[in-house]
């Protein structure tokens, strides 16, 4: 039997409506929330192997009255892949064009877990926005320091299945004894309809990608960057939501992360690791309003 989603009920009350554009040669499609007659307010980035929905509990949370844009990041949902090489300064541009090209430069820029570091990057690049908050950072290396050699062991799980045949290659990929490992890692909570629903929101949503080298040259971008590296080109007024049980990237490294920006607004939530946008979309969506300069939603 499938899971309750604890967000449905109050993002069914928001208008939404999928659109498309052309950036830089690809189609990106985006989804719009809230009041469109509006500026747009608010521009969320997801991050590895997710699309736009996984942000979507923290848009239930906020309410109507916000007008939100989240893109699937290219190759992944429907979203068109970039050229090859899809590095971090292809990704960085890509967000610049579409920022610009939805006329979102007065809007806030949020990125969560990769999406922090393409946002990083455009922001330490030409990104116009002047604001920015990043959900569970990736604020250290990942292929340094303990979590390094596990890193690596997953790099080679994509690199095999690029090199497979199709058929065996998108198996691996998409197997879901393999997802739902990484689905356990990240889910903290005890809710057991809450964890089932995460689980099931990653069964639904993390084969959905262009091709097995887009999602290849996704995951070595993610893990070969991070945040810090551009730290000293990012002069934006920053917030930055983070959980103490984050597995990704320890606490420690994103108050260091945030030491380094000067004027970062630095929230944390308890007892949630990875997956605030899932777990704690409620705290998110209140600090949100609030950096937004919107009063508590009711």
């Amino acid at each position: 039997m499938s899971a309750l989603s604890p967000f449905a009920h109050k993002l069914a009350q928001i208008p939404t409506q999928q659109v498309s554009v052309v950036v830089d040669g690809i189609t990106t499609h985006y989804w719009e929330y809230g009041d469109t007659a509006t500026p747009i307010q608010l521009v969320m980035i997801h991050g590895f192997r997710g699309d736009h929905h996984g942000l979507e509990p923290i848009v239930a949370e906020m309410g109507a009255d916000v007008h939100v844009i989240i893109p699937d990041l290219p190759g992944f949902g429907v979203s068109e892949a970039l050229a090859s090489p899809a590095d971090i300064g292809a990704y960085s541009s890509w967000l610049t064009a579409f920022v610009k090209a939805i006329g979102a430069q007065g809007s806030v820029i949020l990125g969560h877990s990769f999406g922090s570091i393409v946002v990083g990057a455009a922001l330490a690049a030409d990104l116009p926005n002047e604001r920015a908050i990043m959900i569970n950072p990736i604020a250290a290396n990942a292929l340094k320091g303990p979590r390094g050699v596990m890193t690596r062991l997953a790099v080679l799980y994509y690199k095999a299945a690029a090199a497979l045949p199709a058929k065996a290659g998108y198996a691996l990929l998409k197997n879901k004894a393999i997802v739902r490992v990484m689905s356990e890692t990240m889910a903290k909570t005890k809710d057991p309809n809450l964890r089932q629903w995460i689980h099931e929101q990653h069964d639904q949503y993390f084969s959905l990608f262009a091709s097995r080298d887009s999602v290849l040259e996704a995951f070595e971008t993610s893990v070969s960057n991070d945040v810090s590296q551009f730290a000293p080109g990012i002069s934006q007024e920053l917030m930055m939501l983070v959980a103490d049980k984050d597995d990704i990237t320890a606490l420690p490294e994103q108050k260091i992360l945030a030491s380094r920006i000067p004027g970062t607004r630095l929230e944390i939530v308890e007892g949630v690791g990875h997956l605030v946008h899932y777990e704690a979309a409620d705290f998110a969506a209140k600090n949100i309003r609030d950096f937004l300069g919107l009063p508590a939603s009711s």
